[in-house]
């Protein structure tokens, strides 16, 4: 039999998938990958609920229906100051995931490198490697996660079509500083690249840090695609609805691959992730205070099981040292580990690398009711003797 795809038949099943599964198998409480155990606003569902039984279900404009368009665009005018063209620079996607395979898809060409940021997210290198890319590897050490200069001078050459930049980041929690942002767009200008920005947690960002599009920085304007996400502003991970904003040029090229790998999203979802687009700033900030808290509570309590938390500014994850607990074996083994006999559900940091990386480290996701998350770290005293 002649081989399939070189790139997708060298890969297993993602991590988040057989975590979720083991977690399921053993009654665990799943804290290993990132989806909220409540449904998000119930008028934003109400709204996608009247659409779907009034009309229309029929196939929506390709780009998005105007509405949410529209709302995305006065978000970015009203959070971050930036002026965008509804008709010519927002485009609708069937989720974030597919938002960065078309843009990638798109953009790049066989031979061109793509510069990405390690740990990285897991999609990211394979949809590269799709597009006949090379990646070049940029990596982040914890505990820091700071962003090193000379590293990510030496990935940039005249080859470097464009770099993949994920803030607030996941796996690390980590927010780009405007220093780092600024670092970055010096070399996507001075190597006439350009950047795709995954924002999803743009709105889940904790006090102390402050969320600065890429897009937003001098220059900068027609050299990026801002990629957000209504599942994770909304708590609404399952109904796949994604956005992205760049210059009229790149958009109209993405909206080329668009056409040919979903063409469009339930017109329902899109009018119901209008509503919640246009909600006012009370919603957002509360989102952030109330993940927040949920953040605070669970690091509190693996603090005082023995784990050693590191710090997080927004997302909903934060990631934890596993060797003051003194057990003597990988994340990956420790992961397994815990599922099984604590029925707690973690992901190994070291998924995040592609190639090998820190191996002490698990990521824990506390968008969970309180209670989940006070039930988790009671397993964990329960089984670890804190």
């Amino acid at each position: 039999m002649k081989p399939t795809n070189n790139s997708l038949s060298q890969l297993g099943t993602t991590i988040f998938t057989v975590m979720s599964a083991l977690s399921q198998e053993f009654d665990a409480i799943n804290l290993g990958q990132g989806f909220p155990d409540q449904d998000g606003p119930e008028d934003v569902r109400q709204e996608a609920a009247r659409v779907a039984l009034e009309g229309p279900n029929q196939y929506p404009p390709m780009m998005g229906v105007p509405d949410l368009r529209q709302a995305v665009a006065e978000n970015n005018r009203r959070f971050y100051g930036l002026d965008v063209d509804w008709q010519q620079q927002v485009m609708v996607t069937s989720g974030a995931t597919e938002a960065l395979t078309a843009s990638l898809l798109a953009l790049l060409n066989p031979g061109d490198d793509v510069v990405l940021i390690e740990p990285v997210y897991d999609c990211y290198l394979p949809i590269v490697e799709l597009a006949g890319a090379t990646a070049k590897m940029v990596r982040l050490t914890p505990s820091e996660w700071a962003l090193p200069e000379a590293d990510l001078r030496s990935a940039f050459s005249d080859k470097t079509k464009l770099i993949v930049l994920n803030s607030p980041m996941n796996p690390t929690g980590k927010v780009f500083s405007r220093d780092e942002l600024t670092l970055i767009a010096e070399l996507v200008q001075a190597h006439d690249a350009y950047a795709v920005c995954d924002e999803v947690y743009e709105h889940l960002v904790f006090p102390g840090a402050e969320h600065v599009p890429l897009m937003s920085l001098p220059g900068m304007a027609d050299r990026t695609v801002r990629i957000g996400s209504a599942g994770k502003t909304f708590s609404l991970t399952g109904w796949k609805v994604g956005y992205l904003t760049g210059a009229p040029d790149l958009v109209a090229a993405i909206a080329k691959a668009h056409q040919f790998i979903t063409f469009t999203t339930p017109p329902n979802l899109q009018l119901g992730v209008a509503l919640g687009l246009n909600k006012s700033n009370d919603y957002f900030n509360t989102l952030a205070a109330d993940m927040a808290a949920k953040r605070d509570r669970l690091v509190a309590g693996l603090e005082r099981v023995g784990f050693d938390v590191l710090p997080t500014e927004g997302t909903y994850f934060v990631t934890a040292d596993i060797r003051p607990l003194g057990i003597e074996m990988d994340d990956a083994a420790f992961a397994q580990y815990l599922v099984r006999e604590a029925r707690v559900g973690t992901v190994p940091v070291s998924a995040f690398y592609p190639q090998s990386g820190p191996t002490n480290f698990v990521r824990f996701c506390f968008c969970k009711k309180p209670e989940i998350l006070d039930e988790a770290v009671a397993r964990l005293e329960a089984f670890l003797g804190a």
